[in-house]
């Protein structure tokens, strides 16, 4: 509602403003004042200081015509989160091994509720048009991705992904939750999943499980081509290598950031060798 809804007095600033951020979506990457406030039921007075403030901030922009669109501000804020950019240094150089050997689209993802969120992605002139982007989710059950994310993740996730039924996309999608759990049994053997038109009708993709020290899921590393081009079942075991690279990566990360902070506390606390050490 343009004129604003009883249901924001009393709210914080706070969701105020996260609800203005959360209007912008993918398929509505600007948005005028009035659709701003019509579809936060925020006040169009209340809708503008707070979109005026975020302009001033760099958390929003202007664009021609008097809308505004998400800043860059928020995008060098985003770039500082630890898990997001500290798998992309890790992985980049193993992704663009891919990309060279495939030209093709060459997907990073994590898990973020029950969606699959890209976190990273190479792709090329030669390479087939797909709708996923860095920042994008797509669905677990109907993508490599999210179907890696599954398998490798708590029974708790299945049954979250699943309780709300599980959307049809094309004739390929796996919409019934028994034949998902035996397609994840089978991910879980091989260490590679594949989706065949689930999502989109004409693409294909295989992916693998980027994993930590005790088998979970830390993200999922995928390549998605047009279908019918290429071998799927022989490009699954270069997926896997590179994954399993990646795995061994962020491992040795952990275990170096690990020790830094032991030395680190040892050398502040006055422990054996540390400068407040003595007698």
């Amino acid at each position: 509602m343009a004129g604003g809804s009883t249901e924001w007095r009393g709210r914080s600033v706070i969701s105020k403003v996260v609800a203005l951020l959360d209007a912008f979506t993918p398929t509505a990457p600007e948005l005028s004042l009035n659709e701003l406030a019509s579809l936060t039921g925020l006040p169009v007075s209340t809708t503008y200081r707070l979109a005026s403030e975020l302009v001033a901030w760099g958390g929003l922009e202007r664009v021609e015509g008097g809308g505004y669109r998400i800043g860059l501000r928020l995008w060098e804020i985003g770039s500082l989160a630890p898990r997001g950019e500290t798998l992309r240094e890790v992985a980049l150089p193993f992704m663009n091994d891919l990309y060279e050997a495939t030209h093709e689209n060459v997907h990073l993802a994590v898990l973020d509720g029950t969606e699959a969120l890209y976190v990273e992605k190479l792709s090329g002139r030669r390479a087939m048009p797909v709708r996923t982007r860095r920042g994008g989710r797509l669905p677990l059950h109907a993508t490599a991705v999210g179907k890696v994310l599954l398998a490798y993740g708590p029974d708790s996730l299945f049954r979250e992904a699943v309780a709300d039924g599980l959307a049809r996309y094309t004739a390929h999608t796996i919409i019934a939750p028994g034949h998902l759990r035996r397609a994840l049994a089978e991910i879980r053997r091989t260490g590679i999943a594949y989706a065949r038109e689930e999502l989109t009708v004409g693409t294909q993709s295989v992916a693998s499980a980027v994993l930590d020290p005790d088998g979970g899921p830390i993200a999922a590393l995928s390549v998605t081509l047009r279908s019918g081009q290429g071998d799927l079942r022989r490009l699954g075991p270069a997926v896997h290598t590179a994954a399993i690279s990646v795995s061994r990566g962020m491992q040795e990360r952990a275990l170096l950031t690990r020790d830094r902070g032991e030395r680190t506390a040892v050398a502040v606390s006055g422990g054996p060798g540390g400068p407040l050490g003595g007698d």
